[in-house]
């Protein structure tokens, strides 16, 4: 909520032509979180509305989820390689989420910073080649490996009752991976008159694809 301080500060000063509130991540506008990620994307979502109560040109990056931190482990707790055995799946598995190398999401921020295209609008990075289920995921690693992984799914009452159980950090990791691969809140909507796709303003810049990524683990 530091950020209410710099909204104010660039209403004071008048001099600034953009905002971009730091955010990155899910829409947070479009979520159906449970807590405390619930209480997170609010958090967010005020940044947002003192934005636009202040008249503040700005530019919002739902940039979806972070390649570093997802794609190393296939979203599985203490791994820094995709499992080669066994994986544990939230939900059906058939949410589709977007996962995006953080160099390209500054590559297509920094595009958007001053392109008349993103003004008062929502810089979706929804690519195409990134956007997979974790079913689907799981099926690009296995053929890489040339293994086929044993797979146990959890229910969305099993994962709530573990968000329940937990504590924090726990619970903000549990919460949020509800959110993504369970909801499906990265892709569970089209998008809008206020957003943008990304690859689509910007077809020049070449990003680094799922497949492509994993690839450095075989």
């Amino acid at each position: 909520m530091d950020q209410l301080n710099i909204i104010k500060a660039i209403k004071e000063v008048g001099t600034i032509k953009r905002f971009l509130p730091s955010e990155f991540g899910n829409d947070v506008d479009k979520t159906h979180a449970v807590e405390p990620a619930k209480t997170m994307f609010a958090s967010k979502a005020k940044i947002r509305r003192a934005i636009e109560a202040e008249g503040i040109p700005y530019t919002y990056v739902a940039s979806n989820c972070f390649a570093g931190f997802f794609l190393p482990s296939l979203g599985q707790p203490g791994l820094t390689a995709p499992p080669r055995d066994k994986i544990v799946i939230a939900g059906d598995g058939n949410a589709k989420a977007v996962f995006v190398k953080e160099e390209d999401i500054g590559t297509f921020t920094i595009k958007a910073v001053d392109d008349p295209r993103t003004l008062n609008k929502i810089l979706y990075l929804r690519l195409p080649a990134n956007t997979y289920s974790v079913n689907e995921l799981v099926a690009l690693w296995e053929k890489k490996i040339g293994k086929t992984l044993e797979k146990t799914y959890i229910t969305e009452e099993e994962v709530l009752k573990k968000i329940a159980e937990s504590s924090f950090p726990v619970t903000i990791l549990l919460s949020t991976g509800h959110s993504i691969f369970v909801k499906g809140d990265q892709t569970n909507f089209e998008i809008g008159p206020d957003g943008v796709e990304a690859s689509e303003l910007y077809p020049e810049v070449k990003y680094t694809t799922v497949e492509e990524y994993l690839s450095q683990y075989i």
